[in-house]
């Protein structure tokens, strides 16, 4: 009797211990009970359970039957009311409802696009391939003729676009300074890709029209950094409610640093929902049939848009051990040149323009893996030139609550990790302009400072950059503010010059420039909108670490199942013989004739069977009735 009752409370203890087993109950040690008659209402409610049983079944199999069409059904009904929702919207208001209509034109497109290339893609191809094969006979040709259009168009432009404003062509030979000095390092002068060099550039140089020179695309991306600042805006709700109005009014770790937890919730929900990768995907396709690079490294350069340095390798860490040096120098460049949408809110709270900062960050994309490719070009043979079985790795969540809570909780380590920076580097400018004002007072030169040393060292860059020469100095000092600490210092230093010009300080005090011009805060605002600071080289190294490490490390309990549950008693409950009980659970089929087997790895193992009569006797499996 004492054996039974410890047998019982032991298996109690199994229930409590693990909650994805129920425990079996000892039927055996429980009386039967007393037979009762079945009375006429009971016969009643049997009968009527057994229709209503009857027609749950006849209405699943129809559901089932029907689950295409009364899916085209939803979609069509919740179309309809959008399409009189939008309607009604623009008759009401059609300024108001502007937005709503551009963004439904958008997704429109690429919903036919979609379409169009599932069902229609094949078709296409084939009634083009006799002009594409004419093309390739003539390829040298016609790509000759393209390349000296496309010269003469440049050159056209340049001429009648800097007539009046001939200061713009020093940013012109700045750019050509550049790419000059990235080819002279260059790994393999011959190997490099002129196709991907000038794509990529044009690319930029196209974005950059757009975005700034036509009022279409101006407006456009102006009304962006609009909504994405009321919308981070919202994050006052829950930083008010944890620290009060007056916390993050006035100081900056209550006012910036809740933007970033916000920011990588709404990531993480996006991510889930598949909107990110849908986006990235179309990103990535149109830089890589125009460049010619990889879908590996051009998918993490176009996911760099939106995430970090960190991040974006993550997209693609399935690939990683197979890709080539230069697709790898791809993705570190990818992420040292753009920044991280969590952040983008704390530059936003500084008074940066946020569609600056929009437009720096996709224009930054194209160009960086153009100027990666000049720096290391493809010296190997890529696996990866199609986008077809390139897949994106994506989280493991299962419900939208759920990516909401871990984006919010993965982002606690960024907000750590920027409040520590700021902390210890500007502390660490403090210190150092100290003892480089008491080194340089040795010389009757106490003005001597980090900032000073910058001014001078960069001044060269930032005046070819097209910054004016009055300003190319406080530049200059933010470029190497940026290069050595991070962007955060350097766009916090910004934001001072950008507040003292607009709230009418003089432009010098004691000697010394107070603010520079509008253009020169546009310019200082793209070149300081990424991770390429030597801070961010330990980050990028620890990611990329971090990646090989989740390719070759796996779960001990799933290697070594079939040897564990070899050697195990079976009476006391683990964790490891729950997981591998669960696992040999999760491979049975049950037959027809009754029987069941095994898939996977326990197909072969000849002890399944016993193994799974030892497991059904701890735990309580839906396999152990069948």
């Amino acid at each position: 009797m004492n054996d039974e009752n410890n047998h019982s409370e032991k298996k109690q203890d199994y229930a409590r211990e693990n909650a994805a087993f129920e425990l079996e109950e000892d039927v055996s040690s429980k009386p039967p009970d007393d037979p009762k008659p079945e009375t006429h209402a009971g016969k009643r409610n049997s009968k009527f359970l057994s229709k209503v049983s009857e027609s749950a079944s006849r209405a699943k199999s129809v559901y089932k039957a029907h689950l295409t069409v009364i899916k085209y059904i939803i979609l069509a009904i919740l179309l309809a009311g959008f399409l009189a929702f939008l309607i009604t919207a623009c008759i009401l208001n059609f300024h108001r409802a502007i937005a709503l209509l551009v963004m439904t034109c958008v997704v429109a497109f690429f919903v036919v696009y979609d379409l169009i290339k599932r069902f229609l893609g094949k078709r296409i191809v084939h009634f083009f391939s006799p002009v594409s094969s004419r093309l390739k006979q003539r390829s040298r040709w016609f790509k000759w003729i393209i390349s000296m259009l496309a010269l003469v168009g440049l050159i056209t432009w340049l001429a009648v676009d800097t007539a009046k404003r001939p200061e713009q062509l020093i940013s012109f030979g700045g750019l050509c300074m550049l790419v000059i000095i990235l080819f002279i390092f260059s790994r393999k002068h011959q190997a490099v890709s002129c196709r991907t060099l000038f794509v990529g550039l044009g690319l930029q140089f196209i974005l950059g029209i757009l975005i700034i020179r036509t009022e279409p695309g101006f407006q456009a991306f102006k009304w962006l950094g609009e909504q994405v600042q009321i919308f981070l805006n919202y994050t006052k709700a829950g930083s008010s409610f944890l620290f009060g109005d007056d916390l993050i009014n006035g100081l900056f770790a209550f006012q910036a640093l809740p933007i970033v937890v916000f920011f990588s919730c709404v990531m993480s929900i996006l991510y889930y929902l598949g909107a990110m990768q849908w986006l990235i995907i179309k990103i990535a396709w149109l830089m890589q049939v125009t460049m010619g690079t990889s879908a590996t490294e051009t998918l993490s350069v176009a996911g760099n848009i939106f995430v970090g340095q960190t991040e974006s390798p993550l997209l693609i860490r399935p690939y990683l051990p197979e890709m080539t040096k230069s697709e790898m120098h791809a993705v570190m460049t990818g992420g040292f040149a753009t920044i991280a949408g969590s952040v983008l809110g704390a530059y936003i709270s500084f008074g940066i323009s946020a569609s600056s900062l929009i437009a720096a960050s996709v224009m930054a994309a194209p160009c960086a893996l153009a100027l990666s490719k000049l720096s290391y070009p493809e010296l190997e043979e890529s696996k990866f030139m199609s986008q077809e079985g390139v897949k994106l790795d994506c989280g493991g969540e299962q419900n939208i609550l759920e990516a909401a809570s871990n984006g919010a909780s993965a982002s606690i380590g960024l907000v750590a990790n920027i409040a520590v920076n700021l902390l210890a580097f500007l502390a660490i400018l403090d210190f150092l302009n100290a003892a480089l004002s008491w080194f340089g007072g040795m010389v009757d030169y106490p003005e001597l400072s980090f900032q000073v040393i910058c001014s001078y060292v960069f001044m060269p860059i930032a005046f070819m950059m097209g910054v004016d020469w009055n300003d190319s100095f406080l530049v200059a000092e933010l470029i190497g503010i940026k290069l050595f600490l991070n962007e955060f210092v350097a766009y916090q230093k910004l934001s001072v010059y950008q507040n003292n010009r607009l709230n009418g300080v003089e432009e010098f005090i004691n000697g010394k420039k107070q603010w520079i011009s509008v253009r020169a805060e546009t310019l200082s605002t793209y070149a300081l909108c990424g991770f390429a600071n030597f801070s961010s080289i330990g980050i990028m190294l620890g990611g990329l670490s971090f990646c090989a490490l989740g390719i070759l490390i796996v779960p001990m309990e799933s290697i070594h199942c079939v040897s564990y549950l070899n050697t195990s008693t079976f009476n006391v409950s683990s964790q490891n013989l729950l997981n591998c009980c669960g696992d040999l659970s999760s491979s049975v089929v049950p037959n027809v004739n009754g029987t069941i087997t095994f898939t996977g790895e326990w197909s072969s193992v000849n002890q399944s069977l016993t193994f799974l009569h030892n497991c059904c006797g701890l735990y309580n499996s839906s396999v152990c009735t069948v």
